[in-house]
């Protein structure tokens, strides 16, 4: 496995992600910024490549060209002063002075943690969280490693009830990273830390998390073509019935749904994605009541799931159906989720015959499955390979549309 980035790559990364900007537009926007003239733009995205990766660290001149360019301070991008949390750098998450005085303090001595930094740090992670849909997992791993190690340092110290809610924390930020890993293709690491945030909730009493913990986990065996295990591990997360949300309860029905159609058992699929559609609904009538890395799973969000169960069941009308509804409800910002349901739905018009809006539809999730996804990527690739047998030329389109991508 490759070395994480340092932390400031991370930030630098992320912070073009953020923007949408390639390296070619941060190219132009230096050279816009700059009181000096500049290498050729090729030359200079060779170089931000190189600080992106972490193999080269910028010297003064490009650290004051990257934060005129990012609107950013030289703290923010590159913590060069100590700060209490390495974050990205966005204003929702600067805590004022006082603030900053109890998380660093806190930092220095453990026992001193209280209930305000604590709330930060949720922030921190709800809003790192968001960020993640738009700019994928590669850019915030190392700073959410790097913030993890905060948090397990206060869980030590954390005393009477607060003990509680900072475990809690620490095993959402253990969630997080689980799945960001699963999302790198990561999948032992995943695992580890999957294991490691449902102990974690268990240990803090939280069954909601402990069961998502475990749903996340059948997410896991499903993309990795074990249905059985996806079926037994969504089974397993409803032990915790009873003390656990409609959400969370809607979303184990669903992965065992998934799971049994990923076998071709379309009745015991269907019956499930029934009993999650209903625990969803009820759910959705006071998502107040949901806990917060539940934000993003709505009506809309069931009915993806359901027309990803309905592509393994290979019934192409009624996984598009499923596919174009939900996506119609998601945002734009979720760039990595638009483009995996965009390759699926490329695929269920493929089962249904239809080679020219399979082609237009993985076309338009190219750039972002190249940018963020590469689950989609590799969902396209077999879009094509599938347009390719069947002697449409969609197949050599998709392709190149691809490769141009990839340059």
């Amino acid at each position: 496995m490759n070395e994480p980035s340092p932390v400031w790559a991370a930030r630098l990364l992320a912070a073009r992600k953020a923007r949408g900007w390639s390296q070619r537009d941060l190219a132009h926007e230096l050279v816009r910024v700059s009181d000096k003239p500049l290498p050729e733009v090729d030359s200079l995205i060779r170089r931000i490549r190189g600080h992106e990766t972490g193999a080269h660290r910028p010297d003064a001149f490009y650290t004051r060209l990257y934060c005129a360019a990012f609107d950013a301070t030289e703290d923010q991008l590159f913590g060069t002063t100590t700060v209490p949390v390495p974050a990205l750098a966005l204003p929702s998450l600067a805590p004022d002075a006082d603030l900053y005085e109890r998380i660093t303090r806190a930092i220095e001595q453990p026992s001193r943690v209280d209930l305000a930094t604590v709330q930060w740090l949720e922030h921190c992670l709800a809003e790192h969280r968001r960020v993640e849909d738009t700019i994928g997992s590669r850019p915030l791993l190392p700073l959410v490693h790097a913030q993890l190690t905060t948090v397990a340092d206060l869980a030590r110290g954390a005393r009477g009830p607060l003990a509680d809610r900072t475990v809690t924390v620490l095993a959402q930020y253990a969630q997080f990273i689980a799945w960001m890993c699963q999302d790198s293709r990561q999948h032992a690491a995943a695992l580890a830390w999957y294991d490691r945030s449902h102990a974690w909730a268990v240990e803090a009493g939280d069954a909601c998390l402990a069961s998502t913990t475990l749903n996340m986990r059948a997410h896991q065996a499903w993309s990795l073509g074990d249905a059985q295990r996806c079926i037994r591990l969504a089974e397993a997360s409803r032990w915790h019935d009873g003390r656990t949300t409609y959400g969370v309860q809607g979303m184990a029905a669903q992965m065992a749904g998934r799971g049994h159609a990923q076998l071709g058992e379309a009745n015991q699929a269907r019956t499930h994605l029934a009993e999650a559609e209903d625990l969803i609904r009820t759910a959705a009538e006071h998502p107040e009541g949901e806990p917060p890395w539940m934000y993003f799973y709505d009506e809309g969000w069931f009915l993806m799931q359901r027309g990803l169960a309905e592509l393994e069941l290979s019934d192409g009308r009624r996984a598009a159906e499923s596919i174009e509804r939900g996506l119609s409800t998601l945002p734009e910002s979720y760039r990595r989720d638009r483009a995996w349901f965009g390759a699926c739905l490329a695929r269920a018009h493929i089962l249904q015959g239809d080679a020219e809006a399979a082609t237009a539809i993985a076309i338009d999730a190219t750039p972002d499955a190249v940018a963020v996804n590469t689950y989609a990527v590799i969902e396209l690739q077999r879009a094509a390979s599938e347009l390719a047998d069947a002697g449409s030329s969609g197949g050599k389109a998709i392709k190149e549309s691809l490769i141009s991508a990839m340059r």
